[in-house]
């Protein structure tokens, strides 16, 4: 009688450098800034504003590097694509694994999602500081929008990459601290 394993063999892994210096130290800044807003009780305390400026300044450069920067902080790696993203969710729906080396076609689509939102937020309350727009409503409005849409799509990010994590059986997190995935060695999407 051979015993049944719980799970299937492990498929041999290689760490592969994916994430450069600087897409690690943009994500991680920006999770700080974010988190350091959502601290702020008082919007219209300075410290909002400097740290709004600096996502901006953040979300800026990573636009940058994303036209100049290494292989897989190029946008042009993770077009925007709903029939990629669609397919990807095929692919959990029945149960198949394929693992992206950089940005899943969903992770792209979060990705342009939360550079737009970033830059309305920070645009949408810069207008509220200027004489023109100061009082006017509709600023206010689209940058509390903007801000709810922030942060239910940082919960869905977040909630995604644990998800994907498990299911993939890569641990992603440890990708965007270290800069390194561990990517199956048969993996035919490991060279792009």
């Amino acid at each position: 009688m051979t015993a049944t394993p719980l799970s299937p063999p492990a498929e041999p892994r290689r760490d592969t450098r994916i994430w450069d210096p600087f897409v690690r130290l943009f994500h991680w800044t920006l999770v700080g800034c974010f988190a350091a807003n959502a601290l702020v009780t008082n919007p219209e305390h300075s410290l909002h504003h400097y740290i709004g400026f600096t996502v901006v300044g953040l979300v800026l450069a990573r636009v940058l590097w994303g036209l100049i920067g290494t292989r897989h902080a190029r946008f042009s790696d993770f077009p925007p694509s709903v029939s990629g993203a669609m397919e990807q969710l095929s692919e959990i729906v029945r149960g198949r694994r394929h693992v992206h080396a950089g940005h899943s076609p969903l992770g792209a689509l979060m990705i342009y999602n939360l550079i737009v939102t970033l830059l309305v937020i920070g645009f949408s309350g810069w207008l509220m500081t200027t004489d023109t727009y100061w009082g006017v409503q509709w600023p206010e409005d689209l940058h509390k929008a903007a801000v709810t849409w922030a942060e239910v799509s940082v919960l869905a990010h977040v909630a995604a990459v644990f998800l994907e994590s498990l299911r993939l059986r890569i641990n992603l997190p440890r990708g965007m601290i270290t800069g390194y995935k561990a990517l199956p060695v048969n993996d035919t999407d490991n060279g792009r």
